[in-house]
C-alpha cells in the first residue's frame, strides 16, 4: 500500500495529520505503507526571507486574536494527539520551498518521514527558524542526514523546480488544503482525519490486492 500525503511543514493541522495517521496504521499494521511526502506551500507568495509574525497573523487571519481563536481549537485537537503546540515560540513565519526540498534530499536515503517529523517539532514545539539553511542543516543532521552532504544541496538550487512543479501538480488535482492523503493512488483522504477513517479505506485496499501466487515445483 502506498500513501501520498501532500502537505505544508508551517500546518499545524498536517502535524496532528500525522500523528492520526501513525495512530491508524497502528490499529492496522499489516498494511506496511509506503509513506511519501509530497509538497504543498500554504503560502505560494511568501517572501524568500518569510515574514515576521504579526505581520503574518494579520493578513493570514485579519490578527492576533483571530489567529488566538484558530489557534486555541488547533492546540486542544493537538493535546488530543500528542502534540503540544508552542505557537508563542514562533516569531517568524518561513518560505517553505527549502525545507521541503530537504524532504525530497531526505527521500534519498530512507529518512523522508524522520525529516518531516523533525521539521514539525522544529517548528512548532521548538519555534525554530526552519526558513534557514543553518536551522536545516541543524533538522537534517537530527533526522539522521549527513550534515556536510544535507548543506551543499540546500546552498544549491537542486530539486526547487521538482518543490514548485509538485505544488502547482497538487492544485490541479484540485487539493485546496492539507493535509490530503491519497492511499494507492484511488483514494483520497482530505483534512486531519481521525484514525478510525483511514480504516475502511486500508481494508478496501486490502480486499483488493492481489493474492500471492505460489511458485510451480517441479
Amino acid at each position: 500500500m502506498r500513501i501520498d500525503i501532500f502537505s505544508d511543514v508551517i500546518c499545524p493541522w498536517c502535524f496532528i495529520g500525522k500523528r492520526r495517521l501513525e495512530k491508524a496504521l497502528a490499529l492496522r499494521p499489516q498494511a506496511e505503507p509506503k509513506v511519501h511526502w509530497r509538497a504543498f506551500q500554504l503560502n505560494p507568495g511568501m517572501p524568500a526571507e518569510g515574514m515576521e509574525r504579526s505581520a503574518y497573523l494579520a493578513a493570514k487571519f485579519g490578527g492576533p486574536e483571530a489567529a488566538q481563536r484558530i489557534y486555541d481549537t488547533v492546540r486542544a485537537a493537538g493535546q488530543r494527539s500528542g502534540v503540544d503546540f508552542a505557537f508563542d515560540r514562533i516569531r517568524r513565519t518561513p518560505n517553505t520551498v527549502a525545507a521541503h526540498r530537504l524532504i525530497r534530499f531526505a527521500d534519498r536515503f530512507g529518512r523522508q518521514d524522520a525529516t518531516v517529523e523533525a521539521l514539525f517539532r522544529a517548528y512548532f514545539l521548538g519555534g525554530r527558524l526552519i526558513g534557514t539553511v543553518d536551522a536545516l542543516v541543524e533538522i537534517a543532521a537530527e533526522a539522521g542526514l549527513d550534515v556536510h552532504a544535507a548543506r551543499a544541496f540546500l546552498q544549491s538550487d537542486e530539486e526547487t523546480e521538482a518543490v514548485l512543479a509538485e505544488d502547482v501538480h497538487a492544485r490541479q488535482l484540485g487539493i485546496g488544503g492539507v493535509p490530503c492523503f491519497i492511499v494507492d493512488g484511488r483514494y483520497a483522504l482530505s483534512g486531519a482525519q481521525e484514525p478510525e477513517a483511514f480504516l475502511p479505506v486500508f481494508d478496501l485496499v486490502a480486499a483488493e490486492a492481489p493474492e500471492p501466487t505460489s511458485a510451480s515445483v517441479s
